[in-house]
């Protein structure tokens, strides 16, 4: 049997263990758990940069009332204050922006820290997918979750801004391309109906109950320091993980790796009870493993097909997940509690894809939800400011059910030997086609993608099927 052959046959090669036994049990819930770090430090950046109001400091012999302070000073022509600024300690004790008083000319620092903790996860996603690729996902997703850690507590310890933003930067690296490396590893070492009720409802379904721990931990502990330390403690849990979790039997047979492969699936077939065949792989040429081996970036970009799927889902993943992530500290009402619905909104939103990914086309599924997506935030525009809320947590719902198919979608297209890479090249692109796409053009680009509805996954770029012409 040939190579190609022997990968395209990987699923019924290993179709002896079963879908639910006792091995896939185990890694599918240790999967689950290792994505709690990324979950809970996703969104860490509006609180531990939340602006709460400010007016400058009166100094106490001024002999100023109070009510004359919040009456009048508004209204004043506005310059420097030489004594310092007050800020309402209403919802926060301190932030990056009250203790490095980042307002009126330093006001700029602000986005600029958000900015550079989301530049991180740009270099992030596209480093590890080509490492993931090149090394294996066990060393890749357990680093992501030690660098979140690592700088995290370093964070506590920041002396200034220009530390504190550098430090951001590599917490930023780890963050994005941790959540996509537990995608990619679950959906390798799983097969048939569990792969589907990992990535589409268990996995981001923890994901989003970490997420909404944060605003639970930061209404208790209002201090950006303290907070920042209690965001380490999820990476530390993951520690003892890593004796546990396997490497990617299918990366291991892409790579030519096949005894590696072969011992994890005989142990595998020893806690499933069942008996594995004497030969589970052929071996393979080592020309095929130099081949492997080769793979980068740029051969996202090498062949017609490839280049169109690639091209395609890196304008097609949406940003308004973030962005509506991110622009939540303009809605009215208490932070913590906005940022819990638009934490939990996303719960249902992961039944509806995963019912959706048993049943229904990929394509379709994500112009659906899509659509329903882009209405909300549209009519954001013509409402009373009432419903803003209710219509920002549907526009959620619908975007993050798109996106969410997406990810399936982009798993399900790109072959084994450069899934990560290609998974990671698309969320580090998704920023860029947002900016010059409008959401329907995201619709559009979908059109012409192949559908992936029970079809098996491609191990080589060989195997991707082609683009709709």
């Amino acid at each position: 049997m040939s190579s190609l052959s022997k990968m395209q046959d990987y699923e019924e090669s290993v179709s002896f263990l079963g879908t639910w036994g006792p091995f896939q049990r185990r890694v599918f819930f240790l999967l689950c758990l290792t994505v709690v770090p990324c979950g809970y430090n996703l969104l860490s950046v509006i609180f531990l940069l939340a602006s709460p109001p400010h007016h400058c400091h009166i100094p106490a012999h001024s002999n100023l009332s109070e009510e004359w302070i919040q009456v009048f000073l508004s209204s004043l022509k506005q310059e420097g204050c030489k004594d310092g600024w007050i800020y309402s300690t209403e919802y926060y004790q301190s932030t990056i922006v009250t203790e490095f008083n980042l307002v009126c000319s330093d006001q700029w620092k602000q986005p600029l820290t958000s900015l550079v903790y989301f530049l991180g996860g740009v270099c992030g996603c596209f480093v590890s997918g080509q490492i993931s690729d090149r090394f294996g996902r066990k060393p890749v997703l357990f680093g992501s979750i030690a660098m979140l850690t690592i700088f995290s507590g370093a964070l506590a310890f920041a002396p200034s801004w220009p530390v504190f933003t550098v430090l951001f930067f590599m917490l930023g690296m780890g963050q994005i391309a941790c959540y996509i490396v537990v995608f990619v590893l679950g959906s390798e070492i799983l097969i048939g109906s569990s792969r589907v009720l990992f990535s589409c409802l268990f996995l981001p379904f923890v994901y989003v109950i970490a997420m909404m721990l944060l605003p639970g931990t930061a209404y208790l502990v209002r201090n950006w320091r303290q907070l920042s330390l209690a965001m380490t403690v999820p990476g530390i849990a993951c520690i003892p993980l890593w004796r546990l979790v396997p490497e990617s039997p299918r990366w291991l047979v892409s790579r030519g790796r096949l005894q590696e492969a072969e011992f994890i699936l005989r142990l595998a077939a020893l806690n499933n009870r069942v008996e594995p065949p004497d030969v589970i792989f052929l071996s393979v040429e080592k020309t095929t493993s130099q081949k492997a081996e080769s793979l980068s970036f740029l051969d996202l970009l090498r062949t017609t097909n490839i280049r169109y799927i690639t091209l395609i889902l890196w304008f097609s993943i949406s940003v308004s997940y973030f962005g509506l992530s991110f622009n939540m500290s303009s809605l009215n009402g208490n932070p913590f509690l906005n940022y819990f619905l638009l934490s939990a909104i996303e719960l249902p939103a992961y039944v509806t894809i995963w019912l959706a990914a048993r049943s229904l086309p990929r394509r379709l599924s994500f112009i659906s939800f899509t659509l329903l997506g882009v209405l909300a935030l549209l009519l954001i525009q013509v409402t009373l400011h009432t419903f803003t809320l209710a219509l920002v947590l549907l526009g959620k719902y619908g975007i993050m059910a798109g996106t969410g198919m997406l990810y399936i979608y982009t798993g399900e297209l790109s072959p084994t030997v450069i899934r990560n890479t290609a998974m990671s090249t698309c969320a580090m692109f998704s920023r860029a086609g947002s900016a010059v796409s409008p959401y329907l053009l995201h619709v559009f680009f979908c059109i012409f993608l192949p559908e992936t509805f029970r079809q098996p996954l491609p191990d080589t770029i060989q195997q991707m099927p082609p683009t709709q012409r």
